[in-house]
């Protein structure tokens, strides 16, 4: 009487190169995820400061020139002109720093670990101008 063998499945060695080449691709796929996540971080900063200072110059316009000297001036208005007030807060890796005053205003987007949650320090200051 003959046996037959039922050889079904994957052998080690062809489990092993499935694996082998899994792993190549997230080594390839990790770090380009990682950059792409550092690269939004540093957008979203740039447009959150561009946001602040847009929200002072019009408060300055309704309020014959002068800006505001706190957040909530910019929250609290009816309607505000801003919704989240930023300043000393951390969002999507940067903290967000702001001086303000009457005659003139600075925010300051810091990464709160450079190289991974974003790259430079941004400030954008009294006339909307956005400098590394």
């Amino acid at each position: 009487m003959k046996m037959k063998l039922n050889r079904k499945g994957f052998t080690l060695v062809e489990i092993m190169i499935v694996v082998a080449i899994i792993a190549l691709l997230a080594a390839i796929a990790i770090p380009n995820l990682l950059k792409a996540k550092i690269s939004a971080n540093d957008a979203l900063a740039k447009s959150t400061l561009r946001s602040l200072s847009t929200a002072s110059e019009t408060f300055a316009t309704a309020n014959t020139g002068n800006y505001p000297t706190d957040i909530t001036s910019l929250t609290g208005a009816t309607p505000p002109y801003i919704q989240v007030p930023y300043c000393d807060q951390q969002n999507s890796g940067f903290s967000f720093t702001c001086t303000m005053g009457t005659g003139s205003y600075t925010y300051v987007a810091t990464p709160v670990t450079v190289g991974t949650s974003g790259t430079t320090t941004w400030t954008i200051a009294t006339g909307g101008v956005l400098t590394p």
